[in-house]
């Protein structure tokens, strides 16, 4: 995952690039565009608008809060103690029984095949946004929609980042003896909270699935493309789960937080996007802020 933070801030070059081409300007909304009752879009049009002084502030922002976390993981975060391990070696049992029920029955995963093949839909997950080229509308706002994806990811990395640099959690591979698992002494056996990966996949596959989805609003693609971004990070969070890197909350989390990026960042940036988002305040048992999205 910190390698994916570091193509991230090598990103930015790429964004500012990208911000002066001519498909990253702002679009005028034709009167097709201002139905939204009417699904059509005008041919070469893009249902996006993007603009340099707010987006490049906010990529930054995220680029920045991204390199920060890392330093702090590789500054503040130790791995498990011997005297730690040796008391979870003592007991076992005891020491899962301290991890909550719903996590509990990952405790002890420990899987390298599954840490490896875990890696395939990760990476692959990168490249799908990528595949939008292939639309001809799309590629001929490719500059536009490289911006609003860099965005997306710096999101999610500084979430990410700055989440596991402030929070220690041991990964369930720490409550596995074997003598095999060197995993359990290394530094990352500490950075359970939470799944990066999951993370990052669901937010590069969701994000691939919302351009698609308002670029052709009659295409009968859409479902299917839908249910391939909601895939890709399952299968990476099944398998993180497995090699004993992440419990399930933490893949849930990841999935949710990514999935959340990939599809809000686009959504805010529609020419009347924040018409189908609606925030309000709760009060009741707990106190807080919703937010509803429709599209």
């Amino acid at each position: 995952m910190k390698k994916l933070m570091l193509t991230v801030l090598a990103a930015v070059q790429f964004a500012g690039i990208a911000y002066a081409q001519p498909s990253a300007e702002t679009v005028t909304p034709t009167p097709q565009e201002t139905q939204l009752t009417v699904k059509t879009r005008a041919t070469g049009s893009s249902p996006y608008r993007t603009k340099t002084w707010t987006d490049l502030p906010v990529t930054l922002v995220g680029v920045g809060a991204s390199a920060t976390g890392l330093y702090l993981i590789q500054e503040n975060k130790h791995a498990p103690s011997s005297e730690e391990l040796a008391a979870i070696d003592a007991d076992l049992e005891a020491a899962k029984r301290e991890i909550n029920s719903f996590d509990r029955f990952a405790a002890g995963n420990f899987s390298l095949s599954a840490k490896k093949a875990s890696d395939y839909p990760f990476y692959g997950s990168f490249a799908l946004p990528f595949l939008l080229l292939l639309d001809k509308d799309v590629s001929q706002k490719a500059g536009q929609v490289a911006v609003l994806y860099v965005e997306t990811m710096a999101v999610t990395g500084a979430l990410f980042t700055m989440s596991v640099a402030h929070v220690e959690r041991k990964r369930p591979l720490v409550y596995n003896n074997d003598p095999d698992n060197t995993e359990r002494t290394k530094k990352h056996a500490q950075n359970s909270f939470f799944a990066g990966h999951t993370a990052a996949a669901a937010s590069a596959t969701f994000f691939a699935a919302k351009v698609f989805h308002d670029f052709n609003p009659d295409s009968k693609a859409r479902p299917y493309v839908w249910i391939a971004a909601a895939a890709v990070p399952a299968t990476v969070g099944y398998l993180r789960l497995e090699a004993g890197k992440h419990f399930l909350s933490d893949n849930l989390l990841g999935y949710a937080i990514g999935a959340g990026a990939g599809i809000l960042v686009p959504q805010l940036h529609k020419t009347k996007g924040m018409k189908n988002v609606s925030i309000m305040p709760l009060m009741g048992p707990a106190n807080g802020m919703a937010a509803t999205v429709t599209f």
